[in-house]
């Protein structure tokens, strides 16, 4: 499989959207709609310090039973902060986010932020690779019968 730079590489979209740990959940999760974006990367003072999706957003402020605009990033984010590594494949990412049931996992080099990594991203490598195997053996089977 695709090593995690190779996906990030591929995606249209490669931002990384980032807000302060100090922001509102509110305005977390307006960005995150208005960017179509499941998950924003908490960071403070530049040092990664968390993570916050749509699911962080609805199940922990119900939970809480608290107001998006009166709770903090910081009361809501996933930390510490699980990441991986650019050289990592694809399997390694897509093991470790189904043992953690995570969606979304921030990718460092060299304790810098370079991307974020989602299961959708993941699976979309996954078919391109199947599809291509899958194109390769029809040839190779065409051409022996052909």
């Amino acid at each position: 499989m695709k090593t995690i730079a190779q996906i990030l590489g591929s995606k249209p979209d490669q931002t990384v959207h980032t807000m302060e740990p100090t922001a509102s959940a509110y305005e977390g999760a307006k960005f995150m709609a208005e960017k179509n974006i499941g998950a924003l990367v908490v960071k403070e003072r530049g040092k990664v310090v968390g993570i916050v999706s749509e699911r962080d957003c609805a199940r922990k402020l119900v939970a809480m039973a608290r107001a998006s605009q009166d709770t903090l990033l910081r009361d809501i984010m996933s930390s510490p902060v699980m990441y991986v590594h650019p050289g990592q494949t694809g399997e390694e990412c897509m093991a470790l986010m189904t043992e953690n049931r995570l969606r979304h996992l921030p990718v460092m080099d060299g304790g810098q932020l370079t991307g974020v990594i989602s299961i959708g991203d993941l699976v979309k490598a996954t078919i391109s690779e199947q599809q291509f195997i899958i194109e390769q053996l029809e040839h190779y089977i065409s051409g022996q019968h052909g």
